[in-house]
């Protein structure tokens, strides 16, 4: 019994993968983030798309 005991306690104090649990935590919050506004985010950058289009349409390279 006092073999799993110590198992477990060294089990539990280990750090070892501790990041890799810490940057899919921050994934996961970024992906629902993304999912809760999708909508609002889609929007933005379809305006971001359009502003661009609208200022190539108007480029002129030779200054005429």
């Amino acid at each position: 019994m006092g073999k799993i005991k110590e198992f477990m306690t060294r089990f539990w104090k280990d750090e070892e993968g501790l990041q890799t649990l810490e940057i899919l935590l921050i994934i996961a919050v970024i992906v629902a983030i993304a999912l809760l506004f999708r909508k609002t985010i889609m929007d933005w950058i379809n305006k971001l798309l359009g502003f661009g289009n609208q200022n190539i349409d108007n480029f002129n390279p030779g200054g005429q």
